[in-house]
């Protein structure tokens, strides 16, 4: 059985001080964790905060939102995995779309990062997602098998088996639209079927594929409910701890 996975991404999001009350109150909702995996992604500068708070409370894993390749060095702006374990990270945020839109990631940066996190014992969640034009000329097929082999390139089946995959089409990403749960199991099944061909069909059978995209309480079930959807990545619903956590005991479902 894969275990399901539930992270909060808060994006450019939450202070310390607001990531303390906001644990505070999830706390009071969630009572039983042992379901599922839960991982709360806050900036960076919230990190210290919450892996103090993380630290008595063992339902919860922390996750960072980006990080570099390199172990250090003159990369102003940027993060490193040894800086992000210091605060106890378990899992960290590779590919997501904004970073290849926005800061012009590609396959083979993303690479780089998921090799390096790898070599630092950090998990990542790499993230692949078609755009909606690229959905309506159906090519998205393509677009998830290039970068899923791009991003994956050179891994072992031990990392393999310590990677979470994060669909999350782009055309759903914040803007209230969600993807069917048929289009959703659809393409998670679609990677299942690459990762067995990059790895082998027993690896992919084991590896945790998360579902990302507007994803809220009144759709987590449905969602969570397909048999290759392992987990979901929440953007704007983790904000607030009830409605995340409604998210979480959906996953119990």
């Amino acid at each position: 059985m894969r275990k399901k996975i539930i992270a909060a991404n808060w994006k450019m999001n939450m202070t310390a001080a607001e990531t303390a009350s906001f644990m505070e109150d999830l706390e009071l909702e969630l009572k039983n964790l042992d379901h599922a995996e839960v991982v709360i992604i806050p900036p960076f500068t919230a990190l210290p905060r919450l892996s103090s708070i993380a630290a008595n409370w063992s339902g919860i894993t922390i996750g960072a939102q980006n990080m570099w390749h390199e172990a250090s060095g003159a990369f102003t702006g940027e993060i490193s995995a040894g800086m992000l374990r210091e605060f106890f990270t378990r899992y960290v945020v590779l590919g997501h779309s904004e970073r290849r839109t926005i800061f012009g990631e590609t396959d083979e940066l993303v690479n780089k990062k998921v090799k390096a996190a790898h070599a630092a014992s950090l998990r990542p969640i790499l993230c692949v997602g078609e755009t909606l034009a690229e959905r309506d000329a159906g090519t998205h097929h393509e677009v998830l098998a290039r970068q899923l082999r791009g991003s994956l390139a050179g891994l072992n089946t031990e990392q393999a088996l310590d990677t979470v995959i994060a669909y999350e089409p782009v055309w759903a990403i914040g803007t209230g639209r969600t993807a069917t749960p048929e289009q959703a199991q659809e393409a998670h099944a679609f990677i299942r079927k690459i990762l067995g061909e990059i790895f082998d069909p027993s690896t992919a059978a084991k590896i945790r594929i998360q579902y990302g995209g507007s994803v809220k309480p009144d759709n987590a079930a449905e969602l969570l409910h397909q048999p290759d959807i392992d987990g979901a990545l929440v953007g704007g619903a983790s904000l607030d701890p009830r409605s995340f956590a409604k998210i979480v005991q959906a996953a119990a479902r």
